[in-house]
């Protein structure tokens, strides 16, 4: 009894716990009430940071735009911070995700945005067995977590981010988080979004994943910085593996799978990116450049850039894709960012053709590089013109020192004038450029300058006379040391390529290639002077009757000066404004051997009259332009003009192809083994300071020059600074390539469609 009565006090409550239990109670429903008003105050706005309901239904993503080929192969990207680029989730690896669900969310499908297991699980262990974050969690930090200013911002940020999760799961399908999530990651080395990280890392698309790949990206997920693949390749390899085990563990690959895969080596195939790097460097600055293009206003050129100004004015109110960010706008009223929006812009290019034209420019330029060294080799004057003084010397290497970023940074320093040139002469750490790679040295700044201008320069385009669709476009050797485009923006003494036109004035007044001219010296008076050329090459056949087709295969100066003796210069000028050559053309008798500046741009686009029956075709870059959702916004078709008539168009193909059948172009034919029906022009300007070749086949018209940087930069002897030596053979390489690839529709075959009863040479029988 005693222990019985004993065990029934014990059980009595006792009085002075019962104020705690309610204590407890109170404060517990107190918290509850809390949580639940903090909550209530974030999804009401009135409480931290939450985004609008438009915000979430259209999250403001900034998308670098894309540039394609015209057979589907990307170029390159704009961007401003990130290289992202969307996305669909059909485009998406099933590797890819179910390799992110089962290591980042294994309950993905089951939960609302907030894995109550996951919490509890954290809360019991204390963070030990993982982190509680939903994959929609996630990306409600990645998309709306701003900075956090103080303690008080950083304790709201994670009920936060359980209210915008929560509210994404309501707005979007599982299939849209996922997709949102991994266009969102940044997988550094500007490869931000699966699709930049797949081509970054294994040069692939993301549908074409591969398990192991997919899974060494989503280990990225967790810490991108300590499972980095290409610092720290053992890392990433053993999560790699860990992402394999947890994909076996959610039943999305067997034992014997996961354990086949772990044994595979980490096999990256990495692709720097960079807007310097990649196929088509000069264009796709040239695009970026006239895409962004302002409106011109005459005030903002300087007196000097007239003709600049008028270029640019034609361009802005003659082509749809000059200036298209300014002159377009979206539907909310703002004008398209190119580095920003998303945009696919499909080009005319073809990477085959493209890449073959990069590798013509690469081998001759080397070679050419190669002889260019060698005469200048122990010359003080290198790498100028012979007949330079040093006083003149010292003013070009003086003016290319103001004209660097490193001059100007100084100057905004507030350096004085002989603490910059003190800078200049001081021998520093830099990276110089090398056709066998960059060269890591230490040299003085002025010295780098003076060995840079050593390397000759260049520019090549080709394009399809029927459409204009330019098919390739090198402006440069090397676009990462010298980005000067010389295809559009460079513009230099055209030489004898100029005597097409001059021809052309003389077939339209009615003569014909084997119409006959005394060949000798000839003046002409002009402005009360005196104008008597010296002939191109070595006189043998003085005083004899030759006819016009020898004259231009021979490209003579006699001959060229006859005809110009016969037609006005004011004529010609118009001639070649005919043929879309813009800017300053002197109306004198000398302008028939070239001395105007003209772009390669402008010289293809011109020598597209000859084969085009006499209709010049103007270049087309872009043929649409696609937003970020893939409509289509711009569509582009080629003009073109008149500019002769079609029996002219004959004459003209009838003589420029003896200049490659037995003239200066030979080479062609020689050397590069050539039979294509075609027709062609050398060039050469004073001093060798300027080559040039012009070709054109039925279906291509391709134009190269080569120089230095500077005028006075040039070989000192004809026989390697002519036109056929210096830019001839990048055309006869390139075409060499073309026609090796069966694949491009190019066949030496093809002939000019020229009716019998206008062949010059059955005219000049009758």
């Amino acid at each position: 009894m005693a222990t019985e009565k004993k065990t029934i006090e014990t059980a009595k409550p006792n009085r002075f716990n019962k104020p705690f239990a309610i204590i407890f109670w109170i404060l517990f429903a107190l918290g509850i009430g809390l949580i639940v008003l903090i909550f209530a105050l974030i999804a009401k706005g009135k409480l931290g940071y939450l985004p609008e309901l438009e915000d979430l239904q259209n999250p403001k993503n900034n998308y670098a735009t894309e540039i394609y080929s015209a057979d589907g192969v990307l170029l390159g990207q704009y961007y401003r911070n990130e290289n992202r680029v969307g996305v669909s989730y059909a485009d998406i690896s099933e590797n890819m995700i179910h390799a992110l669900v089962a290591t980042e969310d294994v309950r993905f499908y089951e939960h609302s945005g907030i894995d109550g297991k996951a919490l509890v699980r954290v809360l019991m262990k204390l963070g030990r067995a993982g982190g509680g974050s939903t994959l929609t969690q996630q990306l409600a930090k990645q998309l709306y977590s701003p900075q956090a200013a103080n303690i008080f911002e950083r304790a709201l940020q994670k009920p936060i981010e359980w209210v915008i999760a929560v509210q994404l799961e309501r707005l979007y399908t599982k299939e849209e988080i996922i997709m949102m999530y991994l266009n969102q990651f940044d997988f550094l080395y500007n490869a931000v979004g699966i699709k930049s990280a797949a081509r970054v890392y294994f040069n692939t698309t993301p549908d074409q994943l591969s398990i192991e790949q997919a899974a060494m990206l989503v280990g990225m997920c967790k810490n991108p910085s300590l499972y980095n693949p290409i610092r720290r390749k053992e890392k990433a390899f053993n999560r790699r593996n860990t992402v394999l085990e947890q994909m076996e563990k959610a039943g999305y690959l067997t034992e014997a799978e996961c354990d086949s895969i772990k044994q595979i080596p980490l096999e990256l195939n990495y692709q720097k990116v960079d807007h310097k790097e990649g196929s088509a460097p000069y264009f796709r600055e040239y695009l970026r450049l006239i895409m962004t293009a302002k409106e011109p206003i005459e005030s903002d050129y300087a007196e000097w850039q007239k003709d600049k100004y008028a270029i640019d004015r034609e361009q802005w109110d003659t082509n749809p894709l000059y200036g298209f960010c300014k002159k377009n706008t979206k539907p909310d009223g703002t004008n398209y960012d190119l580095y920003s929006d998303g945009l696919k812009i499909v080009t005319t290019l073809d990477s085959k053709m493209q890449r073959y034209a990069e590798e013509a420019v690469n081998e001759h330029m080397q070679y050419l590089q190669g002889e260019f060294f060698k005469e200048k080799k122990g010359k003080s004057y290198a790498p100028f013109d012979r007949n330079l003084s040093q006083k003149e010397i010292e003013a070009s290497m003086n003016k290319a020192m103001r004209q660097t970023d490193r001059y100007r940074g100084l100057h905004k320093q507030g350096l004085s004038q002989q603490e910059i040139i003190d800078n200049f002469n001081t021998p520093t750490e830099m990276h110089v450029f090398s056709y066998a790679g960059t060269i890591d040295t230490v040299m003085t700044p002025m010295d780098s300058l003076r060995y840079h201008k050593h390397f000759l320069r260049c520019g090549f385009m080709s394009m399809d006379p029927q459409n204009g669709y330019v098919k390739a476009y090198v402006g440069g050797p090397n676009f990462s040391f010298f980005q000067y485009d010389m295809v559009n923006l460079g513009r230099r003494e055209i030489g004898s390529t100029v005597k097409p036109y001059l021809f052309t004035l003389a077939m339209e007044e009615g003569m014909w290639p084997c119409d006959q001219v005394l060949y000798e010296p000839v003046t002409i008076i002009s402005n009360n002077q005196e104008w008597t050329p010296k002939e191109s090459h070595k006189v043998t056949n003085q005083g004899q009757m030759v006819t016009l087709r020898w004259g231009l295969a021979q490209s003579s100066n006699w001959v060229s000066a006859n005809l110009m003796d016969r037609f006005t210069p004011q004529a010609l000028v118009k001639m070649m404004q005919n043929f879309g050559i813009r800017g300053n053309l002197e109306a004198v008798p000398a302008l028939c051997l070239g001395p105007c500046d003209i772009s390669v741009g402008e010289m293809v686009d011109a020598y597209t009259t000859f084969p085009n029956k006499g209709i010049r075709i103007n270049p087309l870059y872009v043929t649409r332009i696609e937003d970020k959702n893939g409509n289509v916004i711009a569509v582009f078709a080629p003009n073109s003009q008149e500019v002769i008539n079609e029996t002219t168009s004959y004459k003209m193909i009838d003589m420029l192809r003896a200049v490659v059948n037995g003239g200066t172009g030979g080479r062609v034919r020689r050397k590069y083994g050539i039979t294509a029906d075609m027709g062609g022009k050398t060039g050469t300007s004073q001093r060798n300071a300027d080559g040039w070749f012009m070709g054109f086949t039925p279906r291509l018209v391709s134009g190269c020059w080569v120089g230095g940087e500077d005028r006075s930069i040039h070989f000192d002897y004809m026989s390697m600074g002519q036109g056929a030596s210096t830019a001839l053979p990048i055309w006869g390489l390139y075409m060499q390539k073309v026609y090796a690839d069966s694949t491009l529709g190019y066949s030496q075959d093809e002939k000019f469609d020229i009716p019998a009863e206008f062949d010059p040479n059955q005219a000049c029988k009758k």
